[in-house]
């Protein structure tokens, strides 16, 4: 590989975001070892500055980074990984290391509903008593599907009113039993973006 421009250390920046949502999980540093073991096993390897030796993520916690692709910046010095994530990011046990909001806007948007959707995962493989969507799991696919279709005709009513809160409210709706129905069926985010990239660039 050529033309990589390490710094006066040796190092280069590498970010690592979800494949499937495109959060930014994390951003640390590959030598040139990092990167050769990276690519050649698939898992994303870095380069600890503080310990001065080479790592691979989630090698003690277990939450490892498979990559699904990878791609330099025009300027050849940064790496973008684009992973499959298990478990958290952070060493603090957050998803993301980018928690802490600059302002104390809510810039939540797509990433929340990656979050969400993980939260309903986790809610049909590890069922809590008196949750409305273990309820749903629990009643199967027939239940869940109809769910959604009462949902999407209540989309379809509110539209026809002038009230963007009530559409809103419903749209919610409409949306969180999508993801349960998705889940139902073993249909990821991922999956739905694949399609839609497909058939975007077959325009």
């Amino acid at each position: 590989m050529e033309n990589i421009k390490f710094d006066a250390n040796g190092l280069i920046c590498a970010i690592a975001q979800d494949s499937e949502t495109g959060e930014v999980l994390m951003q640390a540093y590959m030598n040139a070892e990092a990167l050769e073991k990276t690519l050649s096993t698939g898992y994303a390897h870095y380069y600890s500055r503080s310990r001065q030796k080479l790592w691979k993520k989630g090698e003690e916690s277990g939450h490892v980074q498979k990559v699904i692709a990878a791609s330099f910046d025009c300027d050849r010095d940064c790496l973008l990984l684009q992973v499959r994530q298990t478990g958290a990011a952070c060493h603090t046990g957050n998803r993301s290391c980018f928690f802490t909001p600059v302002t104390e806007s809510d810039l939540g948007g797509l990433p929340f509903v990656a979050e969400l959707a993980r939260v309903v995962e986790d809610r049909k493989n590890n069922p809590v008593e008196g949750s409305y969507t273990a309820y749903l799991f629990s009643r199967g696919v027939d239940k869940i599907a109809k769910k959604f279709g009462e949902e999407a005709v209540e989309v379809v009513i509110a539209s026809k009113n002038d009230d963007k809160g009530e559409l809103t409210h419903e749209l919610s709706d409409l949306i969180y039993h999508l993801l349960v129905l998705m889940q139902a069926k073993g249909v990821s985010i991922e999956d739905v973006c694949t399609e839609l990239k497909r058939r975007h660039h077959k325009k």
